[in-house]
């Protein structure tokens, strides 16, 4: 199971979706994402608990009713938000370029997907923990993390297949989990050390990178 072997790779064909597509019109879909990509900004500046949606839509330059009616609430926002950048994340691993998209060896798409989710999860680390902990065991039902698990357990099996793939993707996410992450980048750990250390525990199971 090789993703330069044929026309779709199996993690193409068997990914899950993030999200269900909605029909949208152009400029609905314009003034959507001026409001993500504004409460985007305002949350990474000041802390998502800090904006209001009053700030959010004059930093979007539209009305406050067409974010109140769009979302519903700050938290509606936040979700939208997160969903917009894990669909995004997703693109890019079935559609973009090597070595997180297809066409590299399992091993570097598995390291290059651990460094775009740490940085996904750094930006937004604070949507990420109140998805995680919106009830117990939360992390662990939403379909994201499915996606995920799945992704990495077709790469897992296809380089290494004496492992158990399915049980060796969750150790993997396990330390992505938003409230592990939050805690050491406050107890001053970097995010290239993260990094670092992330790949290196992946290579010592996996086998080092051809990259």
């Amino acid at each position: 199971m090789n993703d330069s072997t044929g026309p779709q790779s199996a993690s193409q064909q068997s990914l899950p979706v993030v999200g269900q597509p909605r029909p949208e019109r152009a400029d609905a879909r314009r003034n959507r994402l001026r409001v993500l990509e504004a409460a985007d900004r305002l949350f990474t500046q000041h802390g998502v608990k800090n904006v209001s949606l009053d700030a959010i839509a004059a930093e979007a330059g539209v009305g406050k009713g067409t974010v109140f009616r769009r979302f519903g609430d700050r938290a509606g926002l936040a979700v939208a938000l997160l969903d917009e950048r894990e669909q995004e994340l997703q693109a890019r691993i079935l559609t973009g370029p090597p070595p997180l998209g297809p066409g590299a060896p399992a091993v570097d798409r598995i390291a290059a997907f651990l460094d775009a989710y740490l940085d996904l999860l750094d930006r937004h680390v604070e949507l990420f923990m109140d998805s995680e902990n919106a009830s117990d065991g939360a992390r662990y039902r939403i379909g994201s993390y499915h996606l995920w698990h799945r992704h990495l357990a077709l790469l897992i099996e296809e380089a290494r297949p004496a492992l158990d793939a399915e049980y060796t993707a969750h150790l993997f996410l396990a330390p992505l989990a938003a409230d592990l992450h939050h805690a050491l980048r406050t107890s001053g750990f970097g995010l290239n050390r993260l990094k670092t250390g992330l790949r290196s525990a992946t290579e010592t199971l996996l086998g080092p990178s051809k990259s």
